[in-house]
């Protein structure tokens, strides 16, 4: 008589055709947001050094990058402007320019390939000239109630230029319900809000803050209002607050340090959450590739399969064309 068990869980991961049958998570492009960076100008590239492989790009380009996230079933793409140092000031009024980067970028997008969501970021950071995310005070800090307000008039200049969902990333209290009320007020009931529910205060942002002008622009932090790494339970109170207040869907950030987040929002709210793999994140799987630490299909892939198995709908990343022409194969 045998002396192992009747059930052998081997027998089913024997082969590939039986692991595909029995996986219980599945990825496929339709999970991924490619957070994209606009440059100003026509026929721009602007490399990245701390993101290889990542670009900015003029708005000529961010509308060829679309038509490929299309062409590979990725849905959505998140776009982040680079503004010039001479439009940005201490109150980011640029912001509120209806023909800003970001406007243009998105009336170019929703003309070319409407069938392509167009997520865009609502914050301060890439439009002030001290890098925070807000207004700021004598003192330094970021006001609350004032910055709401901005961030209102900001949410609904990328509404009217065909924004489909609107992802405020500020942190700021109260900010959620402004802008739901603004946007159903000015008849934009359809457009969605991805709050960034759960943004955790994190050394892994600083290859996005090159990418956007800002880094060497911040003094120094924001921890006055973006979340203390040590804490959960803080995390549930914000997406709680945040769904009240007119949240679609709610974005843990950054990802993989923060799986026990994702898996405990998802737990407490039947809702859809994402998870942004920040820059920080991509940078450091493109160094271990580099010296030949990892391999980079498997690596994205394992990656991105975590976050849909803590609970993710979607995932924002830079890997989102690499990793959905692997999983077009």
């Amino acid at each position: 008589m045998s002396t192992f068990p009747a059930l052998r869980l081997r027998r089913t991961r024997a082969t590939g055709w039986s692991r595909r049958l029995h996986a219980e998570t599945v990825l496929t492009p339709a999970d991924l947001i490619w957070p994209l960076f606009i440059a100003e100008g026509e026929g721009v590239e602007e490399p990245i050094a701390s993101l290889p492989g990542v670009s900015r790009w003029s708005v000529d380009g961010i509308v060829a990058r679309a038509k490929e996230a299309r062409d590979l079933g990725i849905p959505c793409v998140a776009l982040f402007p680079n503004t010039q140092a001479d439009r940005r000031s201490n109150r980011g009024e640029e912001a509120l320019n209806p023909d800003n980067l970001m406007c243009r970028a998105i009336r170019a997008l929703k003309d070319a390939v409407p069938e392509v969501g167009v997520l865009t970021d609502v914050a301060l950071d890439p439009y002030t000239s001290h890098g925070h995310d807000g207004l700021l005070d004598d003192g330094g800090y970021v006001l609350n109630d004032e910055t709401a307000e901005v961030l209102v008039g900001q949410a609904l200049n990328q509404a009217a230029a065909g924004a489909d969902i609107i992802a405020p990333s500020d942190m700021m209290d109260g900010r959620i319900g402004l802008i739901r009320d603004a946007l159903e007020a000015e008849g934009h009931v359809n457009v969605q809000i991805m709050s960034y529910a759960a943004k955790y205060a994190s050394g892994f942002y600083g290859p996005f803050r090159h990418a956007v002008g800002s880094s060497g622009l911040l003094k120094g932090d924001k921890k006055t209002y973006q979340m203390d790494s040590a804490n959960a339970e803080e995390a549930l109170r914000e997406v709680e607050l945040d769904l009240a207040e007119g949240a679609d869907s709610v974005m843990v950030k950054p990802g993989l340090p923060y799986l026990d987040i994702i898996c405990r929002v998802k737990a407490a709210f039947p809702v859809p959450v994402f998870a942004y793999q920040v820059s920080g994140e991509y940078a450091m799987i493109e160094a271990a590739v580099a010296v030949g630490a990892a391999d980079r299909d498997a690596v994205v892939l394992e990656t991105l399969m975590a976050f849909k198995r803590a609970g993710c709908s979607g995932v924002l990343t830079y890997h989102a064309l690499h990793a959905a022409r692997l999983l077009a194969r």
